[in-house]
């Protein structure tokens, strides 16, 4: 049994095809097929039922696979632990965002962190949560940027900071006459959310005591389902209704859009961002340089707010 064996067999478990595991490790299919063949006559058990498309893990090889993981990881340490003696931090960084953080978070504090460490590849992907969670798990990204708690055994939460939720309301609306907004004034009749699948569409509908259940606004012939914070924001400018923001999203606003923004009375309704990993992470110290730029590349009253009234994403 080797560790290449190993690579392999989780790179069949990962794409779920022979031809795409052997492309993503740079072999031939031939190959690939012939070491992992290898390695179930050496063990003398059946790793995938190949009847199946995609091919499955069998039951024993679910619980191989997953020990192959714990020993790749630690196989993986012996490397951090040669980088870490040469002080350097160097080498891939794959960074996993919701759409909700990504185009206001990413640019405060990419350009600092890459300025500072010039040998570090960063690669950033935008997918929803539980997009970010399964690539943890099956090691195609070292770090999620999130909305937490998660609640997830497997991964293990780092929080940065906490984020306010905004109400952005067409100026005809009645709501825009007052200075702060209680959740109880709110109508799903007017408010403008995300498709499904986003965890600020959940929070959102929780702020509104509604349980996460409920349609988009519509008037008339129009009814949006959008993916984009940003669109929604330009429907309520241009359309009616109100759509709720995250706190970053509003600083950089020109003038005359800061006019529609409202805060939510106190205690504000917050949102826990922070970075995840999986439980037996790697690149410890590349992840916590990462943690600290963020933290100190946002404003600070966000930055010393404490942990009070954390909306729950589910």
């Amino acid at each position: 049994m080797t560790l290449v064996q190993l690579e392999y067999l989780l790179a069949v478990d990962t794409y779920r095809h022979f031809a795409t595991a052997a492309e993503n490790c740079f072999v031939t299919q031939p190959t690939l097929s012939m070491q992992l063949q290898k390695l179930e006559e050496e063990l003398g058990v059946q790793l995938f039922d190949r009847s199946r498309v995609p091919v499955r893990p069998t039951e024993l090889g679910k619980e191989i696979i997953a020990q192959a993981r714990v020993v790749l990881a630690e196989a993986k340490k012996i490397q951090e632990i040669v980088q870490n003696q040469k002080q350097e931090l160097a080498g891939e960084l794959r960074i996993g965002v919701i759409p909700t953080l990504a185009p206001y978070l990413i640019p405060l504090f990419i350009t600092g962190f890459m300025q500072k460490y010039p040998q570090v590849q960063v690669t950033v992907q935008e997918l929803l949560t539980h997009q970010i969670v399964e690539k943890l798990n099956h090691e195609l990204l070292d770090v999620g940027l999130l909305v937490t708690p998660l609640e997830d055994k497997s991964i293990k939460e780092l929080p940065l900071f906490y984020e306010a939720f905004v109400a952005y309301i067409n100026a005809s609306h009645p709501l825009a006459k007052r200075k702060t907004i209680d959740p109880d004034k709110l109508s799903l009749e007017d408010l403008w959310v995300l498709n499904e699948g986003h965890c600020f569409r959940s929070q959102v509908l929780n702020i509104c005591n509604r349980g996460g259940k409920a349609m988009a606004a519509h008037s008339g012939h129009f009814d949006y389902k959008s993916g984009s914070l940003e669109t929604l924001r330009r429907i309520v400018e241009t359309q009616h209704g109100l759509t709720l923001l995250p706190e970053l999203s509003v600083l950089d606003m020109p003038a005359d859009k800061r006019k529609l923004v409202r805060p939510f009375q106190e205690p504000q309704p917050l949102r826990e961002v922070s970075l995840v990993v999986h439980r037996s992470f790697l690149k410890k110290k590349l992840i916590e340089a990462l943690q600290q730029e963020i933290i100190e590349s946002v404003p600070e009253e966000i930055r010393n707010r404490k942990k009070e009234q954390v909306v729950a994403i589910r």
